[in-house]
């Protein structure tokens, strides 16, 4: 792995005197398995999405792993504004202020990958070697519209875990925690009911004159509540992340509901629900609560919600093991709004990259996408989950979890997993097959 930093453009789309300036965006290669230019060897690209790219470096092994087989050359290039690819200085620097945090968005991370890959491909005279795009959550989204932006520098995209669907009203809100309950009800039957009925418990013991701090005791938080509201929320979280994260071999959602049901007899709903909590929250003296629900406005990601990625998440009437809690725009424009300044754009993911009447539309201009998914991720309700033309694949599997095919191969994966990153390989290598035969066939 060489690390290596691009003079990026700050701002592909103006041409004021200010969008000419540049920052440094970092870029990893390896070049051990790649066939080289002379042979035309494909180049593996890996998006990096809403974290430092060291982080994903070596969670992601989908290039490792594949690239010797292909005699591919792998390329991981940061996103704007994470990790050490950060205009104006600091995150402090460029997410405290309100005009550079205008230059954060994904069309600009787009376009950046667009000239980083045209940068290397010249710059390695690697002109005919195809590019395969790979990214998983929003870097598979982003990985998707890749293709459809700009064709001419991707040949493919491998999109993990993308929910490109769950913008306006195209999938049902509650669709997300509706997955949740429904794989925690797939375990466990009991596990799910103390959940479901947890809610109104806390709400009881909340309501007493210290019942706050009743609660802060019984779950051992490092500061006294504030409000039973967000404590709840924390609790949503976890159940939501054991779901997202349902990944083998330690499978979280068992883990929490194997101490929910496992706990001593007589014990409480709370009691239980703590146990359950601790399966994944850790055993610690006590526990930083208010840090899981603090939002700050130099968080990236919080940022990037509040203007263009506006998927609303909320909680129906329906049966699911939480109480409702719908998506109120209203007042998720008025808390971005507290936070920046500036109002979010909900329809602007739709209108720039489209989604609405998606099986119409991209089935007669788009190609060579594969959307993956695990159907125990709640983010696969928003995802394509079935194929839009012979060349725009779903590839899901009934006990994956988020973006577990991309991850790096452990030896207890099971054999649907394993099957699942080879049907990728065999679509991929399809691609290539026809790429190569056009390319053969303009050359002679």
């Amino acid at each position: 792995m060489e690390t290596f930093f691009y003079n990026q453009t700050l701002d592909h789309f103006n041409y004021r005197p200010e969008s000419y300036a540049t920052f440094k965006q970092k870029y990893v290669i390896n070049s051990k398995y790649w066939g080289g230019a002379k042979e035309s060897a494909p180049i593996f690209v890996y998006f990096g999405d809403e974290q430092p790219l060291d982080v994903q470096l070596g969670a992601v092994g989908f290039l490792s792993e594949n690239a010797p087989h292909f005699k591919a050359l792998q390329v991981y290039i940061e996103h704007r504004f994470y990790g050490q690819s950060i205009p104006f200085g600091t995150t402090d620097e460029a997410m405290g202020n309100d005009s550079t945090r205008g230059y954060f968005n994904s069309a600009q991370a787009l376009a950046d990958y667009a000239e980083v890959i045209i940068y290397l491909k010249k710059k390695l005279s690697a002109d005919n070697s195809p590019v395969i795009v790979v990214g998983g959550s929003y870097g598979g989204m982003l990985a998707s519209w890749f293709r459809l932006k700009y064709p001419h520098v991707a040949l493919g995209a491998l999109a993990s875990s993308a929910p490109i669907l769950y913008f306006d009203d195209i999938t049902p809100r509650d669709a997300y925690y509706s997955v949740v309950t429904k794989d925690f009800k797939e375990v466990s039957k009991s596990c799910y009911e103390t959940i479901r009925k947890s809610w109104s418990e806390i709400d009881r013991v909340a309501s007493k004159p210290n019942g706050l701090s009743i609660l802060s005791k019984k779950f051992r938080t490092c500061a006294p509540l504030d409000n039973s509201g967000d404590f709840k929320g924390v609790l949503e979280l976890i159940y939501a992340i054991a779901a997202q994260y349902d990944s083998p071999p330690s499978y979280p959602v068992s883990q929490v509901c194997e101490r929910i049901d496992g706990a001593y007899e007589g014990t409480g709903i709370l009691g239980r629900i703590f146990a359950g909590f601790v399966a994944v929250a850790g055993n610690l003296t006590c526990y930083p609560f208010k840090e899981y629900y603090t939002t700050s406005k130099l968080n990236g990601w919080t940022w990037q919600v509040c203007s263009e990625l506006v998927i609303p998440v909320g909680i129906g009437v329906n049966d699911t093991m939480f109480q409702p809690d719908p998506f109120n725009l209203k007042q998720f424009i008025e808390s971005c709004r507290s936070l920046y300044g500036v109002s979010p754009r909900p329809h602007w993911i739709s209108t720039y990259f489209g989604g609405h009447d998606i099986k119409l539309v991209l089935r007669r201009f788009a190609s060579n996408i594969i959307f993956s998914n695990g159907l125990r991720d709640p983010y696969s309700s928003g995802g394509v989950l079935e194929n839009l033309s012979d060349t725009l694949l779903a590839v899901h599997t009934v006990k994956g979890s988020h973006c577990l095919d991309i991850l790096t191969a452990t030896k207890t994966d099971p054999q649907w997993l394993i099957d699942q990153r080879k049907v990728e390989v065999k679509i991929i290598e399809g691609w290539f097959e026809t790429y190569y035969a056009d390319l053969h066939s303009l050359s002679h």
